[in-house]
């Protein structure tokens, strides 16, 4: 088996980046949602509440974030530009202190978005710790969902898209924004690990990951439809969630490449 794609998205739910390589830090991957935007009320931002996330284009260039949109101007952002304000922000059940970028960023995403958003970041003197039911003490995240990586095996993706029954609605990788992608194992493989090393580093698989409606968005036409989650229903569903995909808590920092071994240790 072998690490086959590596993805960050340094907008927490903007479209992402695909790399060759990438360093991991305590947090997970390098500058994988190290941005984040925000309503008035500090709620996190995602395509649930606005498809118009999904649109903009997102790069990291001569040490800047670097942001497009249909013909507006773009906007560049020092990587680690921030203003000296604060304000308390939410993820899920999280809420912690983040940097505001710049009243010039949050123009530019209110203007898009038609809402008031700010863009915060999170500085390297905040610990946003993983849940403890899952996690050890010293495990930590950005402003991820919940955890530093999601994982998916190749294979599971393409057994996916053998049972929907719609050749207009293949299955792109880019729908279930994980971080690494693995092939060469058998098709949902990934469910049965418990523990992963890749390349140099290893992995506890956390819990697998639930499903939500923003795999139905596509990510180049922004178009909607009932797939995959009408499919993944009938097979992937416990309870009232459907499952695609693993969580995982890395154990040590280093870098991953593309082409990496990945081996099961238990």
């Amino acid at each position: 088996m072998k690490l086959s794609e590596i993805w960050i998205y340094p907008v927490k739910s903007l479209p992402g980046i695909r790399l060759e390589s990438a360093l991991v830090n305590a947090r997970g991957f390098e500058y994988d949602r190290h941005w984040m935007l925000v309503d008035d009320e500090g709620q996190f931002m995602s395509q649930r509440r606005s498809v118009k996330m999904a649109k903009i284009k997102v790069a990291l260039q001569n040490g800047a974030l670097q942001l497009d949109y249909e013909a507006k101007e773009s906007l560049r952002i020092p990587m680690q530009a921030h203003d000296d304000s604060k304000i308390t922000v939410t993820v899920w059940k999280d809420t912690f202190q983040a940097s505001v970028v710049s009243e010039q960023a949050d123009n530019w995403f209110s203007d898009i978005l038609d809402m008031p958003v700010r863009l915060v970041s999170m500085r390297d003197a905040v610990t946003r710790r993983v849940d403890p039911g899952y996690a050890s003490n010293n495990d930590q995240t950005g402003f991820a969902d919940g955890f530093p990586f999601l994982l998916l095996g190749q294979s599971s993706i393409d057994d996916l898209n053998q049972r929907i029954d719609d050749t207009d609605h293949v299955m792109d990788v880019r729908r279930f924004r994980p971080n690494l992608v693995v092939s060469g194992s058998r098709p949902y493989a990934e469910d049965d690990w418990f523990r992963v090393r890749i390349g140099n580093i290893d992995f506890r698989v956390a819990k697998p990951c639930s499903r939500c409606v923003i795999t139905t968005i596509d990510p180049d036409t922004t178009d909607k439809s009932p797939e995959p989650l009408k499919t993944l229903n009938t097979y992937r569903k416990k309870g009232r969630l459907v499952y695609f995909g693993q969580n995982l808590i890395h154990d040590a920092e280093g870098s991953l490449s593309v082409g990496d071994a990945v081996e099961i240790i238990e």
